[in-house]
């Protein structure tokens, strides 16, 4: 399936849209003043050691402490690449307070938590991840083919790869037959030499590896699908392309274009309009159907409903087609609002397990596409699909969106009617501990509405208890919740 890229460059910043038969499937933004800074490398000082947690925190001259675990520091596997399920060893024996250690950056920071590090330095290039610390040959996870991933270390180890380098080969390179290993391995140890000389004379808190900027990284990173045509608006950015891809990614995009016509480059597909959706809670579905998607800081839950869909033959199959388009969806939603975390899945009830089954493998195929990692669980008895998508940057709606003033985040703000029934509460409060005292309120238009219209019953029983009128005053700042009884 041929994919392309959008990239839309203002002074302000920066967007990416990958889209694939002319539906929009992933959006990367970087604003100038709030860069990405996920896989820069930093000199830091260790801050605080926490052995009952086995992390640490680290100052590398941001405004919050970088989150280092014990799992970033301790050797990989050797068949796995992952850190041990038992670390024996406790933080407090690697590290100390003070402490001056060279970390990388593999999450950025997520609302009030700091970014998250590793001490596992590594360089990516377009098939290669180099690992200095590493020592050996690794494979993605992602290539599962036991005759591929032995093809492919074959063909790295053939080249002139050092026994003690670590490299890791990437999801790109599988199923190409000639890749460009020895080329790749030489551009990686002399960027590699590059950032050994700034580490040699950095103070604490330097920067002294920066990844590419995000219209070169998102080409880079896309390379391993099959991009037939990528088109940028900026002069500058797509010269810079051009000349990252004709050095290291020969062939990798078949049609590079300076996009100079009038019609802004991210109205092309509607992407514009897709963007404002993928703000929304709902998503319709074809069929009639739709998605209540809810972000909250715990975890993201997805319902499913059938809506207007009624359906040709029963009720079976009339669940099952509409779980089945939902599966499609939410894994594009997922992708689209770059949602992370623990995500739990609401499917309309099925009694068919065949139904359920097919349901879960189109989940699972339609993220098999997804480059960032996921894992998911079988249905429960509860109807509910557990699942996990690692999360690294902030989801769509959290870079684009505030938190609501009015609600506070809540997403619900107390009726016009409970809010009156809380000054009555007030005044008669007020009432036995100031007596003979007059009182005006101060509220909202449909706060004061409401008190002359619905409640002036309440309102006069509560006039007759004081012996005198009181007096109403709108104020147009306030918002419904607020409101003030001044005594007179």
């Amino acid at each position: 399936m041929s994919e392309e890229i959008l990239i839309n460059v203002m002074q302000v910043d920066t967007r990416v849209a990958l889209v694939e038969q002319g539906v929009l499937q992933e959006l990367h933004i970087e604003r100038a003043d709030h860069r990405g800074i996920v896989g820069n490398i930093y000199k830091g000082r260790v801050s605080r050691v926490l052995p009952g947690m086995q992390a640490a925190f680290v100052d590398i001259g941001l405004s919050r402490a970088a989150f280092l675990h014990i799992s970033d520091i301790v050797p990989f596997e050797p068949d796995t690449l992952e850190p041990p399920l038992e670390i024996k060893e406790s933080i407090s024996d690697l590290l100390y307070e003070q402490q001056e250690i060279f970390v990388q950056i593999t999450k950025d920071p997520l609302g009030s938590k700091g970014a998250r590090v590793t001490m596992h330095l590594s360089l990516p290039s377009r098939y290669l991840v180099y690992m200095p610390d590493l020592g050996r040959v690794g494979l993605s996870q992602r290539i599962t083919d036991e005759a591929e991933r032995e093809r492919l270390r074959t063909l790295l180890l053939s080249q002139d790869i050092a026994p003690d380098e670590g490299f890791i080969i990437r999801t790109n390179a599988e199923g190409h037959p000639e890749i460009p290993f020895n080329t790749e391995a030489i551009y990686l140890r002399k960027l590699w030499q590059k950032v050994q000389e700034k580490i040699a004379v950095a103070r604490s808190g330097d920067m002294v590896y920066q990844d590419l900027p995000l219209p070169v990284r998102c080409v880079r990173d896309f390379s391993g699908l099959r991009i037939e045509r990528l088109r940028v608006d900026d002069k500058d950015t797509y010269e810079h392309i051009v000349s990252f891809v004709s050095e290291f990614m020969q062939g990798s995009i078949a049609q590079i274009d300076y996009y100079q016509e009038s019609k802004p480059i991210l109205d092309l597909y509607g992407i514009e309009d897709e963007i404002k959706n993928s703000l929304n809670p709902k998503v319709p579905l074809k069929s009639g159907g739709y998605l209540i998607i809810e972000q909250t800081e715990a975890m993201t839950t997805i319902d499913v409903n059938t809506g207007g869909f009624v359906g040709l033959r029963n009720l079976d199959e009339t669940v099952f087609k509409t779980n089945l388009e939902a599966a499609q969806a939410i894994a594009r939603q997922l992708r689209l609002r770059n949602l992370g975390g623990i995500i739990i899945i609401d499917f309309i009830d099925m009694h068919n397990e065949d139904h359920k089954q097919q349901v879960l493998a189109t989940l699972e195929k339609m993220l098999a596409r997804d480059s960032v990692k996921t894992s998911i669980s079988n249905i429960s008895a509860l109807g509910l699909v557990e699942m996990t998508r690692k999360r690294t940057r902030d989801s769509l709606e959290r870079l684009l969106c505030e938190t609501c003033p009015t609600c506070t985040g809540r997403g619900a703000i107390k009726s016009a009617q409970t809010v009156c029934y809380d000054i009555f509460r007030d005044i008669r409060r007020q009432i036995s501990a100031y007596e003979g005292r007059q009182y005006m309120i101060i509220a909202a238009q449909s706060v004061i509405d409401r008190l002359l219209d619905e409640e002036s019953a309440t309102m006069e029983a509560l006039e007759a208890q004081l012996g005198s009128r009181i007096r109403l005053q709108v104020e147009a700042l306030y918002t419904q919740e607020q409101y003030d009884v001044v005594m007179l």
